[in-house]
């Protein structure tokens, strides 16, 4: 029985390079990984530490519902002013729900259009029209909200709430920068990266499953209806909460559309203010007291944004339909 030669050394060293290399990648990635919740943490300590003294005088609860803002002026390390969130917070949420009933509806269509209707010769332009939207900078879609939107939305406003004036919330002034006019902003920003997002999932449905009921004598409709969008609802809310996450942290745009109302607002057709619109506004000038509530604002941003991610995450996973895990 003739034994075979050993093996080069060489060919032992490249095994034992190799054997080096998993552990060394691991441990790599896993240093990775605890960076990022090292800088997470720093970023709401740091914060938070100093948003302290405010939450201190207003009580967590009294800071996050009070509806007072007034700034004061700082006396050493006493916190003069008062400091309610509220305003803030409403505007903030409404406006983004807002936008969000307004974009997954057309996201979803677009979506839909591109993976399932649309001929090959307008596909692709479509699809990098629809991506190319989504690189536009914030500032630009409010600046063409701003000069160009506001004028000719303004008329459908005041249309708007004479039709609507037996509702609670309409009936009153109605102002050309509004909370609804920020909400339409919105929807138009996340509405190319919400589409692509659905677009991908509509995308990896299986091919099997859709010829299986064309084969059944399904139409495309009844095809899209029983077999696309039941497979894909983890992925349309992944989409969404991608959306959703941008417009509740945007800056820029609604700072030049909405205005700079410190109330809560109800009237959708009535000025109201952002937590991010309403930090950029006065941080440059803001006082050491001032700027202490702005960082309470921020830490306040934060833990919703943290809150909306981790929900949506939880609902995803317990869908467990194609694509959701990959949509957020």
């Amino acid at each position: 029985m003739a034994l075979s030669a050993p093996p080069e050394p060489s060919r032992l060293r490249a095994s034992r390079r190799a054997r080096m290399a998993d552990p060394t990648f691991k441990a790599v990635v896993m240093g990775a990984g605890i960076l990022v919740l090292l800088v997470l943490a720093w970023m709401l300590t740091s914060t938070a530490s100093d948003a302290l003294p405010v939450f201190q005088k207003e009580g967590v609860l009294g800071f996050l519902f009070g509806t007072t803002w007034q700034p004061g002026d700082a006396r050493g390390g006493e916190i003069t002013g008062t400091y309610g969130a509220l305003p803030f917070l409403a505007g903030t949420v409404y406006s983004s729900l807002i936008a969000l009933a307004i974009a997954v509806p057309l996201a979803v269509g677009i979506a839909l259009y591109l993976t399932q209707l649309a001929p090959k010769r307008i596909k692709q332009p479509l699809t990098y029209t629809v991506d190319l939207l989504a690189a536009v900078p914030s500032v630009v879609y409010g600046i063409v909200g701003a000069q160009f939107l506001a004028q000719v939305l303004y008329p459908f406003w005041v249309w708007l709430n004479d039709v609507l004036s037996f509702l609670p919330f309409f009936g009153g002034n109605v102002r050309a920068f509004n909370l609804l006019f920020a909400s339409v902003v919105l929807a138009i920003m996340i509405l190319p990266i919400t589409s692509a997002v659905i677009r991908e999932v509509f995308a990896q449905v299986p091919t099997d499953e859709r010829w299986a009921a064309f084969g059944l004598g399904a139409t495309r409709w009844e095809v899209m209806r029983h077999v696309v969008l039941p497979r894909s609802r983890a992925g349309i809310i992944g989409g969404a909460m991608l959306g959703l996450g941008r417009a509740l942290g945007e800056t820029i745009a609604v700072l030049l559309i909405m205005g700079a109302g410190a109330q809560v607002a109800f009237e959708p057709l009535n000025t109201a203010n952002t937590v991010a619109a309403q930090i950029a506004a006065a941080f440059r000038e803001a006082s050491p007291e001032y700027l202490r509530a702005l960082m309470a604002l921020g830490v306040s941003l934060f833990l919703l944004t943290m809150l909306v991610n981790v929900g949506a995450r939880i609902v995803v996973s317990r869908m467990g339909t194609v694509s959701g895990d990959a949509a957020l």
